[in-house]
């Protein structure tokens, strides 16, 4: 390809992008402009006073010729303390103006926050799984901070100062052109110079903001990994603090780099823009001074003249740095409703229904999984360590399942490990919908039901559960937040851990910590089968709710399930002998798919996976009763 022809498909490919970027830009405004309708009456206030402020910053440079050509040139004083006060007065109305536009703006700013705010935590909340397995914390709570502050701070400093230097720039021209037209247009003629370092400096941040952004949203991913127990556990059990330290010290470098670089290029800017406004201040007083000596403008009417132009000039370089406040604020409202934009894979149905009353059945109708590619739940901008990883199909994990949990019966699934057991347990909780097949609670399609019904009508514990950094009783009433002080206590005595809690200082009143990390890995976990029995469900999954605790502990435990699990549907993963025995049946998983069926003692005769299984792990001394 010759020199000529590449330069051609380059401005081709230029302009192509810029006619894109034009188009996001206005479907970007649109969507800013729909956020601000719901302020119209405040907006509506706002601009009123904005003309009121307008006037009053004109009429004090007006009143200028009287005081010196009247007053003090004709040694009036009654004209000059008359007009003294009255620019005194205005200055008073001007600055209480001034906090009443004050109040509108940060109403709507703070609005503004608020509603961003609210609406991507709530929608980042009704994401699926998938969403959180792949997205990084940090890049997550970058957007619903830095974001959404960088949007309301460049939505309200545009609107507020788009609308108020409009206003100001429009008055002080009429008033201007009044005094003097030739002085006037004089003035303006180094106004095209001002669009030349904003044309120029609104692309340069645009660039610079977008990549400040991702650099912050690094940083906080960082310290958000490395801030919570878990992370700094594993920092100082594997004694990487100096490799930590180093890892963030080279993101805040960059942080601060580009920092630099955003600050001189604003301080070039408005060098750039002073210089512009200090030679049309020159010309004015050339041009105007020799006025005066030839009796065409009084003194006063010149000093009025430069004072207005010091008016006028502030609100055009305001108005020159729009495209760089309007840059800034397409680039932080992008970043957030590219959240806005993501579609939960897990959506309840239009018209989703209540689970029917009574005892549930849990049916597998030929049920195909596989997880979900990248581009299916998450942003690449919201995992960095992989954005730049090509995006496979991922293999089925679970295929042509299909199997019946009858109401009131326990099941159990065992297999090796990586075999889909857990996956089958996300399923029946609706954290994913399957690939193909359904999945049928009480004889209905989980994907026509309620996420209310669905989420009090199945229970689950996971081998590693969660514990909010809150009270134990903070923690249990999460499950039921209307429940009273001896349910409570009734639950976690059936759990085995009231004892325990009734010797902490604080009772049910004792802070568990950052995930619960106060407490043992047994402790922990039998609050999260008391939280499971508070909720009383009529659906239980336990991923081996059991696995954490000693053999006293998971007796005890296992009694008060044993109990708990009466008349409820168990679907139960585990490795210990104690739960596949009390099975009604025991479901084989293997490699996705299940291999075999039966009962303890018939699986056993088969002498197949399950046999083997038993050998290697259930008959293991300690392993099992």
């Amino acid at each position: 390809m010759s020199m000529e022809n590449a330069w051609m498909t380059y401005r081709s490919m230029t302009r192509d992008r810029s006619v894109t970027d034009r188009r996001i830009n206005r479907a970007l405004v649109r969507r800013i402009l729909g956020y601000a309708g719901k302020y119209r009456g405040i907006i509506t206030l706002f601009l009123v006073t904005l003309v009121f402020v307008s006037l009053l910053s004109v009429a004090q440079p007006l009143l200028v010729p009287r005081l010196v050509d009247d007053g003090i040139s004709q040694g009036n004083a009654r004209v000059v303390t008359i007009t003294a006060i009255t620019m005194g007065l205005l200055a008073i109305v001007d600055a209480g103006l001034g906090l009443v536009a004050r109040y509108f703006s940060s109403r709507i700013g703070e609005g503004l926050i608020f509603d961003l705010r609210t609406e991507v935590y709530d929608h980042v909340q009704r994401q699926s799984v998938a969403f959180f397995t792949r997205a990084q914390t940090g890049a997550l709570i970058s957007r619903l901070n830095s974001d959404v502050m960088g949007a309301q701070q460049a939505f309200t400093s545009t609107l507020g100062g788009v609308l108020g230097n409009l206003i100001s720039a429009t008055i002080v021209l009429v008033a201007m052109f009044a005094l003097s037209w030739q002085v006037t247009v004089v003035s303006l003629v180094l106004v095209p110079l001002f669009l030349l370092p904003a044309r120029w400096m609104g692309r340069r941040l645009q660039v610079l903001t977008r990549e400040q952004m991702v650099l912050n949203a690094e940083m906080s991913t960082q310290m958000t990994e490395r801030f919570n127990v878990a992370g700094a556990l594993l920092v100082k059990l594997f004694g990487r603090p100096e490799d930590e330290a180093g890892s963030f010290s080279g993101r805040a470098a960059r942080v601060r780099d580009i920092g630099v670089r955003m600050a001189m290029a604003n301080r070039w800017f408005f060098t750039a823009l002073a210089l512009v406004a200090s030679l049309a201040t020159a010309i004015v007083y050339g041009l105007g001074g020799n006025l005066v000596i030839s009796g065409a403008l009084t003194i006063g009417t010149l000093l009025a003249l430069v004072g207005l132009l010091a008016q006028l000039y502030g609100p055009l370089t305001a108005l020159s740095n729009v495209r760089v406040d309007i840059m800034t604020a397409l680039v932080s409202f992008e970043r957030v409703f590219e959240v806005l934009d993501l579609t939960p894979m897990v959506v309840e149905a239009p018209q989703a229904r209540a689970l029917p009353a009574g005892p549930l059945d849990v049916r597998f109708d030929h049920v195909t999984f596989r997880y979900p590619r990248p581009s299916e739940v998450s942003l690449a901008s919201l995992e960095s360590v992989a954005r730049d990883l090509p995006e496979g199909e991922s293999d089925s994990v679970l295929v042509d399942l299909d199997f019946t949990v009858p109401a009131g019966t326990l099941t159990a699934l065992v297999g090796p490990s990586g075999a889909g057991k857990t996956t089958i347990s996300s399923l029946v909780t609706r954290l994913y919908d399957p690939t193909e097949g359904q999945i049928l609670v009480g004889g209905v399609d989980i994907r026509d039901v309620s996420f209310d019904s669905l989420r009090s009508s199945v229970g689950v514990v996971t081998q590693d559960s969660h514990l909010f950094h809150d009270t134990i009783r903070m923690n249990l009433l999460y499950a039921r937040p209307d429940a009273t002080e001896e349910e409570l206590r009734e639950a976690c005595r059936s759990a085995n851990i009231l004892g325990l809690i009734d010797q902490l200082p604080e009772g049910l009143d004792t802070v568990v910590g950052d995930r619960g990390h106060r407490l043992s890995g047994g402790e922990k976990q039998r609050i999260a089968l008391a939280r499971l029995l508070l909720k009383a469900p009529r659906v239980v999954v336990l991923d081996e709710a059991t696995a954490h605790l000693d053999s006293e502990s998971e007796a005890a435990v296992q009694r008060a399930l044993d109990g708990a699990l009466v008349g409820r549907t168990s679907i139960v993963i585990a490795h210990r002998l104690s739960t596949i025995l009390r099975a009604d049946q025991i479901l084989v998983v293997d490699a996705g798919r299940i291999v075999e069926r039966g009962t303890h003692e018939v699986l056993l005769a088969s002498n197949g996976l399950y046999a083997d299984l038993y050998r290697t792990q259930f008959s293991l001394p300690g392993v099992g009763d």
